[in-house]
């Protein structure tokens, strides 16, 4: 199947023009955006929670559901429903009663990472999941569901009390189910949805805490940190936060070296944070595009970066030390978060080399990732470019995708969640 023009769908684009502005190209992401969501609405069983999918949405066999995933589906649905998608507050009713009932520990507080139906299969306490927990109660509240309320205190009050390092300003990572220590590992990743998380706190509850803390953890990396290390923010790190450059753990989650794709994300979050504290930081606009142009730089996948590979193209997942590339693997993920960094800097300042970019992405996006049959978006491809599965199996979630879709559609140059909501009710309704 021809993929369609993520560019124009049928309308001319002038040359010059930018595609964030083109009717032809904002048509496309609203369509792909509402097919990525009619999608995952597999994922709402008969059963509490949520079922995992294969690649034509089916449901897989597996039914383990970790955090992560439970509060992405609220978060995007909640965003969903914002823009007039109808039926979405079921899905995020369900998600944050899961969030409630199961994921919740009841005897020691906090919420478990893993559960298969309604018993925990992995009680881990890990701040990446709780975080985004914040994420998705936020984003709940906003869009007015009162039961996100009791969980975002909650959660809150947990990441407060148990992963906060004040003096450090940053987020400690893991704990047993009893809050007893199994490591002393400390990462960037955790950390990085923080900001998001905290962001979207602040912008739910307009309480000043939230956006200071993810204030001081932007600092720690982006001005501390990412300019001693050329730009590129290294992952994992001692008990002490000093950097660990022999770490290598879970290979998803916690690969050795630098992963380019969260350099784009924490890019576009130190925006946002400038935007929400009134741009008052002279510096994080050239901090932001340091790190975006650098990881852009070092992952894109061409010449001698792509030997091997019959198609260029996409971004290298991890990088080593020096900005050589470590893992050539083509994760969807990246590119989505690459489109979100671009759309925001051409928001903001209109430059050809941005523009020249934001096109590339989505080019090789459309043709690549983008599954044009089934909806939503395939997680890898190998050297030829065609689907693989070596980490994920099936569609793991649209969270990356579903906003790749989004933040280039929102009228303000900054992604907030308010700016979403800006969009109204009608935005995705009128496609139906």
């Amino acid at each position: 199947m021809t993929a369609p023009d993520p560019h124009t769908c049928g309308a001319a684009v002038d040359a010059a023009g930018f595609w964030v502005d083109d009717q032809g190209h904002r048509a496309f992401l609203r369509s792909d955006a509402l097919r990525q969501l009619k999608f995952f609405e597999a994922s709402l069983g008969e059963t509490s929670g949520f079922q995992q999918l294969d690649m034509q949405g089916n449901h897989r066999p597996d039914d383990l559901q970790e955090l992560h995933s439970t509060t992405r589906l609220v978060h995007c649905y909640a965003l969903a429903e914002m823009i007039g998608l109808a039926g979405a507050g079921k899905m995020v009713e369900q998600g944050l009663a899961y969030l409630r009932d199961y994921h919740h520990d009841k005897v020691h507080g906090g919420y478990v990472w893993g559960l298969r139906g309604n018993q925990i299969a992995d009680p881990r306490k890990l701040a990446y999941g709780h975080v985004f927990v914040l994420l998705a109660a936020s984003t709940a509240k906003m869009g007015g569901h009162a039961s996100a309320d009791p969980l975002l205190s909650d959660v809150a009050d947990v990441l407060a009390e148990r992963f906060w390092e004040e003096e450090a300003g940053l987020f400690a990572d893991e704990w047993s189910r009893d809050w007893s220590p199994f490591s002393t590992y400390r990462g960037m990743n955790a950390n990085m949805h923080g900001v998001e998380a905290l962001l979207a706190a602040y912008e739910a509850t307009g309480q000043e805490l939230f956006l200071h803390r993810a204030g001081r953890i932007l600092d720690r990396f982006t001005v501390q940190i990412a300019p001693q290390e050329g730009w590129r923010l290294p992952e994992h790190y001692t008990e002490n936060w000093q950097i660990d450059r022999a770490y290598s753990g879970d290979p998803m989650f916690r690969p050795a070296g630098t992963t380019p794709g969260h350099s784009l994300e924490l890019g576009r979050l130190l925006l946002h944070h400038w935007d929400l504290t009134d741009r008052r930081d002279a510096t994080a606009p050239k901090r932001a595009r340091a790190l975006i142009e650098q990881a852009l730089t070092d992952a894109w996948m061409v010449g001698a970066k792509a030997e091997g590979y019959s198609i260029e193209g996409g971004l290298a997942y991890t990088l080593n030390f020096d900005g050589s590339i470590a893992m050539a693997n083509r994760f969807w993920w990246p590119v989505t978060e690459a489109i979100g960094a671009l759309a925001t800097l051409i928001k903001l300042e209109r430059r050809d080399e941005d523009e020249h970019w934001y096109r590339s992405l989505w080019q090789f996006a459309s043709a690549r990732f983008v599954d044009h049959e089934n909806g939503g978006w395939i997680p890898e491809i190998d050297p030829s470019g065609k689907p693989k599965m070596t980490i994920f199996e099936g569609k793991p979630d649209l969270y990356h995708s579903f906003q790749a879709c989004l933040f280039p559609l929102v009228k303000t140059p900054v992604a907030h969640i308010r700016s979403v909501q800006a969009l109204g009710r009608d935005f995705l309704a009128s496609l139906i």
